[in-house]
């Protein structure tokens, strides 16, 4: 199994800011933690608006818990919201269960991180997430 590499972080980071030049996105707050849920880059744009940041760590942070993507962590918490609630309290960080990342898998599927976006709309934020994970030569997953 690979590891995230800081460089490989950086590249994904890169991409989703390119994408959202590219496509008039708002300001983005871009969390990429590894697969231990460690952060291994963040960055917030310039007119991000306040908590931006930990509103995009906080959709990394609970994909990453549940290992799912968010799409899928949005419909847990549709269906069962005291699940989830409970998985905020006992992960030790923040837990955003709506869309606006993916988990990064490796060549092989192996789950090696997740990225996790704020600023813009859901979807949008989204699309950041997998654009920048395409242009790390990684695959995106975010259970939808």
């Amino acid at each position: 199994m690979t590891a995230l590499s800081l460089e490989q972080a950086s590249v994904i980071v890169d991409g989703a800011l390119k994408y959202a030049r590219e496509n008039g996105l708002k300001p983005l707050a871009i969390a990429v933690l590894d697969a231990r849920g460690a952060q291994k880059f963040f960055l917030a744009q310039d007119g991000t608006s306040l908590k931006r940041g930990e509103i995009a760590l906080g959709k990394a942070n609970g994909a990453i818990a549940l290992g799912v993507g968010p799409r899928t962590l949005n419909k847990m918490a549709l269906e069962r919201p005291h699940f989830i609630n409970g998985v905020a309290l006992s992960v030790g960080g923040p837990v955003v269960p709506v869309p606006g990342g993916a988990l990064v898998r490796d060549a092989g599927g192996n789950l090696i991180g997740v990225v996790g976006i704020s600023g813009d709309t859901s979807d949008n934020d989204e699309a950041a997430a997998v654009a920048g994970i395409a242009a790390a030569g990684l695959t995106a997953e975010t259970g939808g």
